[in-house]
């Protein structure tokens, strides 16, 4: 009884590792043992928007592990850019030395976009992609400049983020305000995100300034992907949008290039749906890695 206790504390405890890749120190959190899921967070979080899964999944039977993407969180920034194939060839490397040859993936907001690079561009360590609440540069298409207020409340950080300097001679001292405006406007359940920690986290040394990098990379991105865009992923994909946010656009996103596509939709749900409705999410998820793993 002592032995079976001890191991389902290890099963619902988050443990902390941090890996030399590429040069640079990643911050990764691990929960759970059985199958890898590598878990990919967006902008601006961390991998702290995984914690509710995170416990779904070990639950599930799987090891989830979370990533601060490179130069977030406690990562170190990557050497060679933040164009998601740089940043999907350090992520696969990460699973590699942790002894994952093959593991699934999900990704949200630009970890979608990182997400789907590694679907691209590692098809035989990738076994099943989840990806949620974004579009993808290069496959959807550029947003329109002239658009309602409500089309914006969703697209004017793309060409703000991409600017040279003025995005942190702007938001230096004030990311609460420019953070905060953020997560009030794109969540639905404003009150389960965890927005406080965010700000925290980005207003370390560099961490906005890496953060904007990755929209700075959008050009080399897209390039990438027109050329990813050639060869249909090989592996099933499952594209969920949220009814208050993207709705059908990550659906529409991957349509071209994902011959094994499904979709869904979480109702009530804004734009950080790994912490607004985790429940209703991992009921979407967990069905769908266990088909790979049964």
């Amino acid at each position: 009884m002592e032995n079976q206790d001890y191991f389902c504390a290890q099963q619902a405890a988050k443990q902390h590792h941090y890996l030399t890749v590429g040069h640079r120190r990643l911050h990764y959190v691990t929960q759970g043992r059985g199958p890898a899921v590598l878990l990919i967070p967006g902008w601006p979080q961390t991998w702290y928007t995984w914690r509710d899964v995170m416990k779904h999944l070990a639950q599930a039977g799987f090891t989830a592990v979370a990533v601060d993407s490179p130069g977030t969180g406690e990562s170190s920034p990557p050497c060679g850019g933040y164009d998601t194939g740089n940043i999907a060839a350090l992520l696969n490397q990460l699973m590699q030395h942790l002894g994952h040859a093959r593991y699934s993936l999900i990704g949200h907001d630009i970890g979608m976009w990182v997400g789907y690079a590694m679907g691209a561009d590692f098809p035989d360590a990738v076994q099943r992609m989840v990806l949620t609440e974004a579009v993808i540069p290069g496959l959807a298409p550029a947003p329109e400049i002239f658009v309602s207020g409500e089309e914006n409340l969703f697209l004017w950080h793309f060409m703000f983020n991409q600017l040279a300097d003025l995005p942190e001679a702007l938001t230096q001292g004030r990311e609460a305000q420019y953070l905060g405006y953020i997560f009030d406007k794109w969540s639905w359940q404003r009150n389960r995100v965890a927005a406080e920690e965010y700000v925290k986290a980005y207003s370390a040394p560099g961490r906005l300034h890496a953060g904007f990098n990755y929209y700075r990379a959008i050009p080399k991105t897209i390039r990438q992907n027109q050329k990813r865009a050639l060869t249909p992923l090989a592996m099933p994909v499952l594209a969920i949008g949220a009814s208050h946010a993207t709705r059908n656009a990550p659906f529409e996103t991957m349509q071209k290039v994902a011959p094994m596509l499904e979709s869904a939709m979480v109702s009530d749900c804004g734009h950080f749906i790994t912490e607004e409705c985790p429940e209703d999410f991992c009921a979407l998820i967990t069905p769908f890695l266990l088909r790979e793993s049964l």
